[in-house]
């Protein structure tokens, strides 16, 4: 490869990677910040065992230098060897491919784990020459899925404007519906009350009120979060998986990670 062009490499992990060159793409000055791509978030979830090869979620993750050997872009990316924690429902395409004798899995995803957020996922910094290195990034990211005979490279819950690119690149594009609440300027809970049939209005006052029933709401963050709060955190985190019969992804290490890293 012409040293003037993008130098293309895998990664296993994040902890192989520099947090301070990872975030420096991910979340560049200029661009909103996005608590899911940083490293801090990112390298919790593998170092945790939430997204490891154990758990059908093995790192390859793309990563293209200049020609000084700066990192200038990168992919989050796995190989997985199932559908689970990424809220896209491909099962039934997955059950399709078997019955006509392909091998869904593993496939290679390219996403955050466990986290149905729109953002960024060809991680490259302002520049004249973000194009570039967004290319390679993508053209390193199908040449994994040739050279390792994967059914599929998927790229989940992409921003609008990522998608013409990756079209032309020859990906499928997938429309999904999610269901957002936004405040449209309400000043209070009767603002948006106001806006909702009589019927409603009344049905989710007397929701709220048995809600509210014999309990006191308190906010912590930062420093005041304490693992004894993560303990608790975390037995209701696993009884709402087993109560929706689900099996939660996310470890008790998991949370201990980001309070320290990300309170």
């Amino acid at each position: 490869m012409d040293a003037a062009l993008p130098q293309i490499s895998l990664a296993t992990s994040l902890a192989a990677i520099s947090p301070e060159d990872w975030n420096a793409v991910a979340n560049p000055i200029g661009l909103p910040y996005d608590p899911f791509l940083s490293w801090e978030f990112l390298e919790a979830m593998e170092r945790s065992g939430a997204a490891t090869p154990r758990t059908g979620w093995r790192g390859s993750h793309i990563l293209a230098h200049d020609m000084s050997g700066r990192l200038r872009g990168a992919m989050p990316m796995w190989f997985k060897n199932h559908s689970r924690g990424e809220f896209v429902f491909d099962q039934s395409w997955a059950e399709a491919w078997q019955r006509s004798g392909g091998n869904y899995y593993p496939k290679l995803l390219c996403a955050v784990p466990f986290t149905p957020v729109t953002g960024r996922r060809l991680l490259v910094a302002p520049g004249p020459d973000r194009e570039l290195y967004r290319a390679a990034l993508l053209e390193g990211a199908l040449e994994v899925s040739r050279r390792a005979g994967v059914s599929s490279l998927h790229i989940n819950f992409i921003e609008a404007e990522a998608a013409p690119a990756l079209e032309r690149a020859g990906l499928l594009i997938r429309t999904d519906q999610q269901f957002h609440w936004k405040n449209d300027g309400y000043g209070s809970f009767g603002d948006f009350l106001a806006t909702l049939s009589s019927e409603k209005r009344k049905n989710l006052r007397k929701e709220r009120a048995k809600a509210q029933e014999g309990l006191t709401f308190r906010h912590i963050t930062g420093d005041a979060i304490t693992e004894d709060h993560l303990d608790i955190f975390f037995d209701f985190y696993m009884d709402t998986g087993a109560r929706k019969w689900g099996a939660p992804y996310l470890t008790r290490q998991s949370f201990s990670l980001l309070r320290e890293r990300m309170a």
